[in-house]
């Protein structure tokens, strides 16, 4: 029999590999034939996603506070059926206006019904224990683009884009409501810790007051660092390997080992690194992707694979931190609404990536991955300045 806490996980990992399908990478495939269809440059359609990632960092700190106040299962079920009503309104889109409303109540929608919503949602259930039910949503979430990008293809090649957006609002209402409706409140602490005896070395452990500005400034420039640098790459990756003397097939099957290095790095956090505090194990995370970078500018396409594998391990296991670090840090107490405060400035660095990437390397080509190694060093040199918490008394 599966045990709540594992169920919750499962739930809410397959919840968030659906919404961020639907969402976060839905313009991959549907923004050309949306465009085509409406009339709108390329730029236009992207420029409507870009407004809803702003609109989900204005509104992300009054959708942690919801959480905090209300309780995740609720404001995750508001959220798919604010998708829903968002991908609704998209599929009637006649032009730019529709578009971008369509958009907004979709930034709506990510603010709460995302990662940081599913993150909160567990530290409300299990307190200092959701580092694993975290690692274990991250594991399924992980998988979105490989399931959702041939999965929107496949419905905009047979029924047209309006129509596969109408499917993933019909997934929201069908799908993710009811996993949402179905989540376990444990029905006493000792069932919120399961772990009994293999609680980590760091249960319990605190941030002195004095620290706990200098520790959220630090997480807040790490964050958007870590996600400017996943974002970029995740768009421009295969433009950038190219430039750096790589053709085409050879740089779209190394932008392929992204996902898997993404799972693996997940599994190890999981495995290996749940023994280990995971303030080490994120700065051994955010080592990898400038190693990785300077390697590959120093020997070239040889070593091509080995960046893709630590960008993607790194990123993984990062993923996992954003939502773990805070609770290490902080405590429990009033994570939906830091966790709000602390990935703002992420989803404003993520809207700007693609754009300032892309200038990048219009102007210094493959050098342009000098940029992305000298910010993912920042992130790490932050990432060792982070105060480590000490056990009370």
């Amino acid at each position: 029999m599966i045990k709540p806490t594992s169920r919750n996980a499962l739930t809410l990992g397959l919840a968030q590999l659906l919404a961020w399908g639907s969402s976060y990478y839905l313009p991959a495939m549907l923004a050309l034939p949306m465009g085509r269809d409406l009339g709108l440059s390329n730029s236009v359609v992207f420029s409507a996603f870009s407004w809803a990632l702003i609109v989900s960092a204005l509104l992300g700190p009054a959708a942690g506070s919801a959480i905090d106040r209300y309780g995740g299962r609720r404001i995750l079920m508001l959220s798919s059926v604010l998708f829903a009503a968002g991908l609704g309104l998209m599929s009637q889109a006649q032009g730019a206006v529709s578009l971008f409303l369509a958009w907004t109540l979709m930034g709506i929608g990510m603010a709460s019904g995302l990662y940081e919503g599913a993150f909160a949602t567990v530290v409300q259930l299990y307190g200092r224990q959701a580092r694993g039910p975290i690692t274990g949503i991250t594991l399924l979430g992980g998988l979105a683009s490989t399931v959702a990008w041939p999965v929107s293809a496949w419905l905009e090649l047979n029924h047209g884009w309006r129509q596969a957006c109408l499917c993933w609002a019909a997934v929201h209402l069908l799908i993710n409501l009811p996993l949402y409706s179905g989540l376990i409140r444990p029905a006493d602490q000792a069932e919120a810790t399961e772990s009994g005896s293999e609680q980590p070395q760091h249960e319990g452990e605190t941030l002195a007051p004095t620290q706990q500005t200098r520790a959220a400034l630090l997480l807040s420039l790490i964050f958007a660092l870590t996600w400017f640098i996943s974002t970029a790459m995740a768009a421009h990756l295969p433009r950038l390997l190219q430039s750096q003397g790589i053709d085409l097939g050879t740089a779209l099957l190394l932008g392929s080992l992204i996902g898997p290095a993404q799972v693996a790095g997940r599994l190890l956090e999981y495995t290996v690194l749940r023994h280990v505090h995971p303030l080490l194990s994120a700065r051994m995370a955010g080592a990898m992707h400038p190693l990785g970078a300077l390697l590959f500018l120093l020997a070239g396409a040889p070593l091509g694979a080995l960046f893709a594998l630590l960008h993607g391990a790194g990123n993984g296991i990062l993923t996992i931190a954003k939502g773990v670090l805070p609770l290490v840090l902080f405590g429990p107490q009033g994570y939906g609404l830091r966790q709000g405060l602390l990935m703002a400035p992420a989803r404003f660095a993520q809207a700007l990536a693609p754009l300032a990437f892309a200038l990048a390397l219009d102007h210094w080509g493959g050098q342009a991955l000098w940029l992305s190694a000298a910010l993912g060093g920042l992130s790490l040199c932050a990432l060792l300045a982070l105060p480590s918490p000490k056990r009370p008394g």
